[in-house]
């Protein structure tokens, strides 16, 4: 997940690119507008908006939640990178809704602040940002995501847009992650599909690593790895293949050639539409077969 090691390489390619710095490709975003950024969803449903408050074991978590404007349809939890809630998520979150899914956005940094904890165009790669961002990632841990996952089920399965009758997805960004892998053993039986993107954390030689939990889950998964994050740490995916393999689940695990940790929210100074656009194509693929 993001820490100074995969900053270095995010560094030295932003170097390469001349004058596109992170802050120029942050101004650069706020002034064109992250939708437009993102390709257009064929057949796009219409949606409704809302800012939500989930109630959770540890107050009220601002959230953004998207829907189709009619009917009932299965439900996706999405859990940001270290940079939380904000607009790059919300449109991402959008755009997840117009293929027909009930999306809530978590803002994983409530117990600090309501979002956006950063200003729009922030890097982890200023020191000012990070500052912001690392003591709320530190108070987040294994119980703090179990029982944010859990509050987040619950709110959407008392929604009129959820259908209850079909499970449920969920998606995590960087840290993200161990989130995603969590959220489908807290409840294993409402979690039928998860999907990680540049994940990090997830296959430890910790006590409470991630993976452990593989067993007890229903899920099928998707994780898309970044090019430097496997090389980083290569053992981790064949870790993943065999816990899976083990508790016959099915699992597609890909490092994507070329990319980045970050290579997916438009936001970021390493994006990769190629990439991410494949990426998205696998998670829709995953929902629309595991959801069905």
């Amino acid at each position: 997940m993001c820490d100074l090691d995969t900053q270095q390489d995010v560094d030295a390619f932003l170097t390469g690119k001349g004058d596109m710095t992170r802050r120029r490709f942050g101004k650069l975003t706020a002034a064109v507008g992250l939708a437009m950024l993102l390709p257009p969803v064929a057949n796009a449903q219409d949606v409704v908006e809302s800012d939500v408050d989930v109630a959770t074991a540890d107050g009220m978590a601002d959230c953004y939640f998207v829907h189709p404007a009619t009917g009932r349809h299965p439900a996706i939890i999405v859990w940001p990178d270290i940079l939380g809630l904000r607009p790059a998520f919300r449109a991402m979150g959008k755009r997840l809704a117009q293929s027909g899914y009930s999306v809530l956005v978590v803002h994983p940094f409530y117990r600090n602040a309501r979002s956006p904890v950063v200003p729009e165009g922030a890097s982890f790669g200023d020191p000012e940002t990070r500052n912001i961002v690392l003591p709320m990632a530190r108070n987040l841990n294994a119980a703090t995501h179990f029982t944010d996952a859990r509050a987040a089920v619950a709110f959407l399965d008392a929604q009129a847009s959820v259908d209850t009758a079909r499970g449920i997805g969920t998606t995590g960004y960087c840290m993200g992650g161990p989130m995603v892998m969590r959220t489908v053993a807290a409840v294993p039986e409402r979690l039928r599909a998860g999907a990680t993107f540049h994940g990090g954390g997830m296959a430890t030689d910790a006590v409470d690593s991630p993976h452990l939990l593989i067993p007890q889950t229903k899920s099928a998964m998707l994780h898309c790895v970044a090019e430097n994050d496997d090389a980083t740490d290569p053992a981790a995916k064949e870790t993943l293949r065999a816990a899976y393999a083990a508790a016959n689940l099915a699992a597609e695990i890909e490092v994507y050639v070329g990319t980045l940790h970050g290579w997916c929210p438009p936001d970021s100074a390493v994006y990769n539409e190629a990439a991410a656009e494949k990426a998205w194509s696998r998670m829709l693929n995953l929902f629309s077969t595991a959801l069905a």
